[in-house]
């Protein structure tokens, strides 16, 4: 019998990570309707991205991974979301959580995440990212005790908690002033966490973004990876904000080509007239602009330079993305007509999917202000 390492290189060898993704994609898509329809996490789809080394993919090569980069990472998300939207953005959360000790061990040479990379891929362990729940302003609170801390929070927003082996995560500090952050990983198997069923949604419901809850957690004083204060931009954001978006909204993106090919194929069964054409162009042409706002976030990445300024650019092309591939799939439904509100068809629930866009930071109205104070040189540090 192949070892997971053994299966592991024989992809490596053979196979991009787009490449694997696009094998499972049919799977995938068969999937997809059923864990939406029941409001069940893919865990299968799980178990297939761990078979096929995708859960290592983002570990470079020395560590034992297949050592993608952001854009072919983000590649590989796109793929598996047009065929299952929730497989794909739950996903880009364990996948971004890699990807960025991945960056810091490659551009920072930042030895202390080696342990965590290679445990991702000896192990094929899968992490969780409570970011939703944890933005600038942290939650939780950890209190301190003799070695260590004690941490009690919820965490909501816990994509694919299901299937996690650890969550990255943080608590603010009692007593401080101002308050401080600290950030450190949650073994999902201890006692004291648990995970509640919470996640019934409008979309992405095949994600398993339930509330993580932490009850008494201790973890000891050389566990906590850093300190911050609550509140303001530190440059560990940067490069989380920097590297992580352009995979999250891969998934989106993936969505909303997805919908245009569900779209063009029910229109050309029917009469073409102006109508029908001017929306057809209009679709296509919204979805270029998603398009081209991601690489343009693709391409702040390969700077590899976080900074305030490439949060800035990061966050307009989220903005861009999420705009343009929910207007994408809105005018998908409407070139589709009648046909497309029909379950079956599957664009109502790329419909539903897509409105996840909206809500993660920095949304448009935080957004907005970041880039404009950045612009008039204002201060953006409690700008998030």
């Amino acid at each position: 019998m192949s070892t997971p390492n053994a299966l592991k290189k024989t992809h490596a060898a053979t196979e991009t990570v787009g490449e694997i993704a696009t094998r499972l994609a049919p799977t995938f898509a068969k999937g997809a309707a059923k864990a939406d329809a029941e409001d069940h996490f893919v865990a299968e789809n799980y178990k297939a991205l761990k078979e096929a080394g995708l859960v290592e993919a983002g570990v470079p090569v020395e560590l034992g991974g297949h050592g993608a980069e952001v854009a072919e990472l983000a590649d590989m998300i796109r793929i598996i979301a047009q065929a299952c939207g929730s497989t794909g953005l739950a996903f880009s959360m364990h996948t971004h959580q890699v990807a960025i000790p991945a960056w810091r061990w490659r551009h920072q040479k930042v030895t202390v995440v080696e342990p965590l990379l290679k445990r991702v891929a000896a192990e094929r362990i899968v992490l969780l990212s409570s970011g939703g729940s944890d933005w600038i302003a942290g939650s939780g609170q950890a209190e301190k005790v003799d070695g260590g801390y004690r941490i009690t929070g919820r965490k909501v927003f816990t994509s694919g908690a299901e299937a996690g082996d650890i969550l990255m995560t943080g608590a603010i500090l009692q007593g401080e002033t101002p308050a401080k952050v600290l950030h450190f990983g949650v073994p999902m198997k201890a006692d004291s966490v648990k995970v509640e069923d919470t996640w019934h949604t409008l979309g992405m419901r095949g994600t398993g973004s339930n509330d993580v809850v932490i009850d008494g957690l201790f973890v000891p004083d050389a566990n906590v990876a850093v300190t911050r204060t609550s509140g303001e931009w530190h440059p560990l954001f940067q490069i989380i904000s920097t590297i992580a978006f352009p995979l999250i909204y891969a998934a989106y993106l993936g969505v909303a080509e997805s919908a245009r090919v569900i779209a063009i194929d029910l229109a050309k069964r029917k009469p073409a007239n102006q109508h029908t054409t001017s929306l057809a162009g209009r679709m296509d042409t919204a979805l270029r602009a998603a398009q081209i706002a991601h690489r343009h976030m693709i391409a702040t990445v390969e700077q590899n330079a976080p900074s305030a300024q490439s949060v800035n650019e990061i966050m307009i092309g989220r903005t861009l993305v999420a705009t343009n591939a929910i207007e994408t799939v809105e005018l998908a439904l409407e070139l589709a007509g009648g046909a497309g509100f029909y379950r079956s068809a599957g664009l109502e629930r790329r419909f539903r999917d897509i409105q996840g866009a909206r809500f993660h930071p920095l949304q448009q109205g935080p957004q907005a202000t970041y880039t404009g104070s950045l612009a008039l040189g204002l201060p953006i540090d409690k700008v998030f």
